[in-house]
């Protein structure tokens, strides 16, 4: 063979291999300047929760109240956006244009989930063509690209609107649940109902009616963007609450525990009701609407859509949490308590995970997950494991709602997908307010009619007051901003978060003042007006749902809880030999713990959960009990 061509074959052999290489170093630094972006990002929400958390304990050592944490996330977030935003960065983003072949198949009416991209086989240089190996390269589907020209900043404090869902959203909706496990929720268990299931349905509805007719005043470009659907699903976005600030307050100021109650009780089930709504108006877009057209039929089949996922993923929840119960009793996991939080915590995830996985809903699941969790199994658990799991589900909650508001405020700057129009913003203002007025007065009214004591009118005013929205509200509106109409959704969502947690929610103290809701009550008064505490009372308190001392439906469910459930899925007595009939006793008997033979019931009445207090919350002030009373009833049971 010629020295010449061997030689000639050599060098370009070894050219291709050094420009192989040099590819490699290429992508080795794109590499690390995207992971050296990402810590920045992280770095960046990091140092804004911190500065978070130092002005909230200024604030509470000063005394402040004007403005809350999650208001103060919010103010951060938007600073902190719009630096990012104005502040420029020499980080482009690099692209190329690509177009799909004229002959190919794939139905290019919706967008692939993956594209792959080949390069070239051959690559030119100076002396000559060099072969290289061929490379493909794949890219995953985030969604419409609104600004070409945005840089790697700009891009990454953007976060996957799953993330919200799967990650942020399930500890702050356990929590809530796991904290809702006292007494008054059932003693207004009924108004609570009413205002979370059907009035947040009715804000739905007339929230979405009017947007619907104030659309169609506006501007045809916006009009034409805008069905029916579109605007309905704007009202159930929109219609849950999230009232942190004014709950805060309210434990601050010791405000009347029935009204904490019904705020707090709504709030936690309409976020479930609003998303399990959405939902069913999705499935009628998708699977019953046609040409925009309404169909009966269709409209309840969507309503039996929504009954019947918010029954199925409630029993999903409430299966876990049971199931956890039973592992948690009958097995000695307990004695290391490490495992035993571990298996809590994962049972608690793995609800929200087997509902989504099949087409339910996680956040329903979480959310009665954690009731039954803090009803049943919090009793078997080990000191350790209380204190542990009860800490961690607080701190993940804080760190997780105050990272979604200081999210909203960055990403009114940040995220490119949002569509300001003005009269969409302020219809979406006014239609907000109307709608909670519509949940509250006209149901307020209809209670009273069969409630004792009524919801007076300053309280209802305070109901109304205390619609803020929030995290939930938030993360609906980010999931889907494809279209113009979902974009607007988006912008308009953000702003009225914004403005209601900052300045609904700063004027929260002065509200309780302007309506002259009583705080700071005497001693056995205080002790009722504290949120979860579970205390007796030496006056009697109207329960609201049905007169005495508790609504019929908690007296129904405290027979069937204290003589069946409890004693199946925890150590409390009496045990199930006692309350099951003759026949299914030995059953019973295998069902009963040594432990509920032996302990007796006094213990157990100060580790049940229900006397339990949740953290940050004042210790019970210690009474004077006169010794000559019998023991049962200085011991707190028994009648006089």
């Amino acid at each position: 063979m010629n020295p010449v061509v061997v030689s000639a074959s050599l060098i370009l052999y070894l050219i291709a291999i050094c420009q192989g290489s040099g590819t490699d170093i290429a992508l080795d630094a794109k590499a690390t300047l995207l992971h050296r972006i990402d810590s920045l990002n992280l770095l960046i929400y990091t140092c804004l929760l911190t500065l978070t958390v130092l002005t909230i304990w200024v604030f509470k050592h000063r005394r402040v109240s004007w403005l809350h944490e999650t208001g103060l996330a919010v103010i951060y977030g938007l600073i902190v956006g719009a630096i990012i935003r104005y502040a420029g960065s020499t980080n482009q983003v690099t692209y190329i244009d690509a177009h799909p072949d004229a002959d190919t198949k794939y139905n290019l009416s919706v967008p692939p989930d993956i594209v792959r991209f080949h390069f070239p086989d051959k690559i030119q240089i100076s002396s000559g063509e060099a072969p290289v190996p061929n490379k493909t390269y794949a890219y995953s589907f985030r969604g419409e690209i609104v600004n070409v020209e945005q840089n790697e900043i700009d891009l990454k404090a953007t976060f996957d609107p799953e993330i919200f869902f799967n990650i942020i959203l399930p500890p702050i909706i356990f929590h809530a649940g796991y904290c809702l496990k006292r007494k008054y929720f059932f003693r207004n268990l009924g108004a609570i109902l009413t205002f979370a299931m059907v009035g947040t349905a009715l804000s739905a509805l007339v929230i979405g009616s009017l947007m619907y007719g104030c659309v169609q005043l506006m501007p045809a470009s916006l009009a034409a963007s805008f069905t029916f659907l579109d605007t309905l699903y704007f009202g159930a976005l929109i219609s849950p609450t999230d009232p942190l600030t004014v709950l805060a307050i309210f434990s601050q100021l010791k405000v009347d525990v029935n009204l904490y109650a019904m705020i707090f009780g709504e709030s936690v089930l309409n976020d479930a009701v609003a998303l399990v709504l959405s939902g069913a108006i999705q499935n009628y877009e998708k699977r019953y609407s046609v040409d925009g057209g309404f169909e009966i039929t269709a409209f309840l089949a969507a309503i039996g859509d929504f009954i019947g996922i918010f029954s199925l993923s409630l029993l999903v929840g409430a299966l876990i949490g049971c199931l956890t119960a039973l592992m948690t009793k009958f097995t000695h996991v307990r004695d290391w308590p490490l495992l035993e939080s571990a298996l809590f915590v994962l049972t608690s995830y793995g609800a929200f995970l087997i509902a989504e996985v099949f087409e339910l809903t996680g956040v329903v699941a979480v959310l009665f997950c954690g009731i039954c969790q803090a009803h049943y199994t919090y009793n078997n658990l080990s000191a350790d494991s209380r204190n542990r799991t009860k800490q961690l589900f607080e701190l993940l909650n804080f760190l997780a709602e105050n990272f979604i508001f200081t999210y909203i405020g960055v990403s009114m700057f940040t995220f490119p997908k949002h569509h300001f129009d003005p009269w969409f913003i302020i219809a979406g203002f006014l239609t907000s307010m109307l709608g909670r007025a519509v949940n509250i007065y006209p149901l307020s009214f209809l209670l009273n009619l069969g409630r004792k004591p009524p919801i007076p009118m300053n309280f209802q005013h305070m109901l109304f007051f205390s619609g803020l929205r929030g995290a939930m509200s938030f993360a609906l509106a980010i999931r889907n901003t494809v279209s113009e109409a979902r974009q607007a959704m988006l912008t308009t969502t953000s702003l009225i978060v914004i403005a209601t947690v900052v300045l609904q929610g700063g004027a929260a103290t002065h509200a309780l003042a302007y309506l002259r809701i009583p705080t700071g009550q005497g001693q056995n008064d205080e002790n009722e007006a504290l949120p979860y505490r579970d205390v007796r009372s030496d006056t009697p308190h109207g329960n609201g749902d049905g007169g005495g001392e508790k609504a019929r439906l908690a007296r129904l469910w405290g027979a069937v809880d204290s003589k069946l459930l409890k004693p199946l899925l925890t150590h409390a007595r009496p045990p199930l030999t006692e309350t099951l009939p003759a026949f299914l006793r030995p059953l019973g008997r295998i069902l009963t713990t040594t432990r509920q033979y032996t302990q007796s019931e006094n213990s157990l009445r100060r580790t049940d959960s229900d006397s339990d207090l949740c953290i940050d919350e004042p210790q019970p002030v210690p009474t004077t009990i006169d010794p000559q009373l019998p023991y049962n009833i200085r011991n707190g049971y028994g009648n006089v």
